[in-house]
């Protein structure tokens, strides 16, 4: 199951390991610097197309901070 708690620590690391402070980055992806705070502090998750240029500004591969190689679907049968 794709967790948010994962995912959201992912983000941290690639941040810090980025060197760029929340508010460069809000003005890469075309956010206000709370936001960025809010997607990691808080149960907030950025649009789709902020997502993806969050991972493209930090070089990041999407699926890697979905964490899609662990997620297994539901079996609902």
């Amino acid at each position: 199951m794709i967790e948010l708690d994962r995912i959201r620590q992912k983000v941290i690391e690639a941040i810090k390991l980025s060197g760029m402070t929340q508010t460069a980055l809000a003005k890469k992806i075309g956010v206000c610097h709370q936001a960025i705070g809010q997607y990691l502090y808080q149960n907030i998750m950025p649009a789709l197309d902020t997502f993806a240029n969050l991972c493209a500004v930090l070089d990041l591969d999407a699926n890697d901070i979905l964490c899609i190689d662990t997620y297994k679907p539901v079996d609902n049968n």
